[in-house]
């Protein structure tokens, strides 16, 4: 999912479509290449899981996965705290050694 999301074109279909339901041609419409190439981002994106799409007719419509986000934003928030918890840590540890006093040095 994060390596679907590494690339900037792909991070800007998803968030197209965070605000709703969009064709391929929509999708394509402000990206600077082929339209076989915007269908080979959205093939990656719905081999990670991100993006859905149907074919009615002779329109292919995408719509984001929510469940994939929930998923990926699950995982960011879990390392988050523990991150967080180690960084306060190291502050405690940093702010004790600041306390104390100098050992071999002469002032």
């Amino acid at each position: 999912m994060f390596q679907a999301l590494a690339d900037p074109s792909r991070r800007g279909m998803v968030e197209r479509l965070s605000r709703g339901p969009a064709s391929v041609s929509e999708l394509a419409r402000p990206l600077a290449m082929s339209l076989p190439a915007v269908v080979q981002h959205l093939q990656v994106l719905e081999a990670s899981g991100l993006v859905r799409s149907e074919k009615i007719g002779r329109v292919r419509t995408c719509r984001i996965e929510p469940a994939a986000l929930r998923s990926a934003e699950r995982w960011i928030a879990d390392r988050r705290g523990t991150w967080e918890r180690r960084l306060d840590r190291l502050g405690e540890y940093l702010a004790e050694q600041a306390d104390q006093p100098k050992r071999g040095r002469k002032p």
